[in-house]
């Protein structure tokens, strides 16, 4: 088989995440991780944890958005072809969106599509959750840090599930 007959045999997925959806679970999180330290009179310390739609919150988690999609891309960049966008800070829009191209070798499970794009969102939410509380609340950001860690480990499994091969009928 010749290099092009190789890659007509890939499989190109398109992972594609919405901005929107990324900003309103990451201020949802922020929110019950802070009602949760809520313990009597410490309603300003629980408030400053939490990440609201005020513009200079807006702007971080967006800025933190984008590092942690572009550590993505680098963490899966055995994979990754193609960006749909950058995940510059001029070109970020909440109403945005951001993703990539992988290219899979031809026996690539695409059942497990659901997994990667699922754990591709929740480690960006972890990494930006975890910039968040390295800012408001360090005790906390470390835990982030560890789910975001166990995000890839499932992202991989998911990258190397192949589909069992059938015997042919003579």
């Amino acid at each position: 088989m010749n290099k092009t007959e190789q890659d007509m045999a890939k499989k190109t997925e398109t992972i594609t995440l919405y901005i929107s959806e990324l900003l309103y679970d990451v201020k949802n999180r922020s929110y019950l991780t802070g009602l949760s330290r809520k313990n009597g009179d410490n309603f300003e310390e629980v408030a400053n944890m939490q990440a609201s739609d005020d513009e200079e919150h807006e702007n971080q988690l967006l800025r933190s958005i984008g590092n942690s999609f572009d550590r993505l891309k680098t963490k899966l960049s055995e994979y990754v072809v193609s960006s749909q966008t950058t995940s510059n800070n001029a070109l970020m829009s909440k109403t945005g969106t951001i993703g990539f191209e992988l290219v899979m070798p031809s026996n690539y499970n695409q059942a497990t599509l659901d997994t990667i794009t699922s754990e591709c969102t929740q480690y960006i939410e972890n990494m930006t959750l975890s910039d968040w509380f390295r800012i408001t609340n360090k005790p906390d950001y470390p835990e982030y840090e560890t789910n975001a860690g166990d995000n890839l480990l499932h992202i991989r499994e998911a990258l190397n599930k192949r589909v069992r091969p059938v015997r042919p009928v003579i």
